[in-house]
């Protein structure tokens, strides 16, 4: 049954508004309420699957995915919201319970539907006859902007709280670079939507788990002082993979959805525009701190050197890409080199995180982490990098990238592939020099360190 009237409603507000996949902590709620609900478990405990709508004085709302559990008082005491009548309301994606349930609907496609919703549970054919009888399931218990749940040393499902309409790009591109073959990816094994009146929109995945595989980011850290020339082994590997990436990506013109198109006449102009007003916005309040001292008062140099980048014919195509990419959204291991996460930035809307955009987005991404390895590695593990180690870094994955990459998607010629890569670099700079000035003052000097390397460039 879904009857939840005995759920404390008060209490499930104040609960949701304290979690870390939460939006919008600094806005006003006008209110929240359950507006669709299932059930996909009657007997002890209940799982009762949830849309959730917080509202705002605006006018506007926003729908996040609450699967709750329900078991007799007592019998649960992780991630509990309330207790009534007898029972423990909490977090069901905290359960071991729930995560078996979501598993069996998706390998036995068992749909159920509400009065206003269809949810629908779904197998990837590639995934094979997948795990059977009794598994390990452990949920993942670092807060993130989703919820994750392990199963075995096989599978791992990502469950998306924040809900958007349409096909989450995660989704889309897992299989499309399933169905064309791409091996660098944590195979897709399953997934559940939602279909109906209130919205269509994914809810979850199922990928394959990465054992002993290790995340890129850790790994450039540890290795950047033990063995810089093994690690750019590794990197040139990865632009390799990258460059791969993208060549698939760019490779299906029978699909509008990924058939690469021109960059429309005005593509760069409104990208300029967009980073030309992140500058004037970040500069206009820049404090004047030790870090931030040798950018104070040039924001009018970064504009010109902005200009200056953006004189040039886009060129190339626009794709599907990515979105996000960074060291942080790797792993390696005994195969070589896997690309995850492909939501894109999470903080943009999810149109927009469909839209098809220049490979050399990605690439910049990529390249501004090398930078932070050479100071995270001091900041986090204590060690020095080579002092021209962040050089030889982006060379050495550019190799790797250019040699891989179907260059009908660049711009023609080296010099307007440099242009364009170094306004996404800019991009990128700029909004990271915001985003530490807000959230790590003791890495203001990364970004700082990108941007007048860009504007000492010829």
């Amino acid at each position: 049954m879904s009857d939840l009237s005995f759920l404390d409603e008060q209490a499930l507000n104040d609960w949701i508004v304290r979690q870390r996949w939460f939006a919008s902590k600094t806005r006003e709620v006008s209110q929240i309420e359950i507006v669709d609900a299932v059930t996909l478990r009657p007997e002890a405990p209940r799982l009762v699957l949830c849309l959730v709508e917080a509202r705002f004085p605006a006018g506007t709302h926003e729908t996040y995915q609450v699967p709750l559990g329900v078991r007799p008082a007592g019998e649960w005491d992780q991630a509990v919201i309330c207790e009534a009548e007898g029972w423990t309301v909490y977090d069901a994606l905290a359960d071991p319970a729930a995560g078996r349930e979501l598993l069996h609907r998706m390998r036995a496609s068992a749909d159920v539907g509400s009065e206003l919703n269809e949810y629908l549970f779904r197998w990837a054919p590639e995934a094979g006859a997948g795990l059977g009888g009794t598994v390990d399931v452990r949920p993942v218990g670092v807060e993130q902007s989703n919820s994750s749940i392990v199963f075995g040393d096989e599978l791992i499902m990502k469950a998306f709280r924040r809900v958007e309409p349409g096909v989450n790009p995660e989704l889309e591109l897992l299989r499309f670079l399933t169905a064309h073959g791409f091996e660098h990816i944590a195979s897709l094994a399953g997934w559940y939507e939602v279909e109906g009146r209130l919205l269509n929109a994914t809810l979850g995945i199922l990928q394959e788990f990465l054992l002993g595989f290790r995340d890129g980011w850790e790994l450039a850290l540890d290795e950047v002082a033990r063995d810089p020339d093994g690690l750019l082994d590794k990197l040139e590997a990865l632009g390799r993979v990258i460059g791969e990436l993208h060549s698939v990506l760019g490779s299906d013109s029978s699909d509008p959805a990924f058939s690469p198109d021109e960059p429309s006449a005005e593509a760069l102009a409104i990208l300029t525009a967009d980073v030309d007003e992140q500058i004037e916005r970040v500069f206009l309040d820049l404090p004047e701190m030790t870090a931030t001292e040798p950018i104070v008062g040039r924001g009018q140099d970064v504009r010109e050197k902005l200009a200056a980048l953006s004189y040039v014919n886009a060129g190339g195509k626009v794709i599907r890409t990515h979105g996000d990419l960074h060291l942080g959204q790797t792993m390696l291991g005994d195969r070589g080199w896997v690309v995850l996460d492909f939501e894109g930035e999470p903080a943009r809307p999810l149109p927009e995180r469909r839209l098809k955009r220049s490979p050399l987005r990605d690439v910049a991404g990529m390249l501004r982490s090398f930078s932070y390895v050479t100071a995270g590695a001091k900041l986090l593990r204590g060690a020095d990098a080579p002092g021209d180690w962040e050089q030889r870094a982006r060379a050495r994955f550019l190799s790797g990238y250019h040699g891989a990459v179907d260059g009908a998607l660049l711009p023609p010629g080296e010099q307007a592939t440099d242009q364009l890569l170094a306004v996404f670099e800019l991009e990128k700079a700029v909004y990271e020099l915001r985003y530490e000035l807000n959230n790590r003052p003791d890495w203001v000097a990364i970004p700082v360190a990108g941007i007048l390397r860009l504007l000492d460039s010829e």
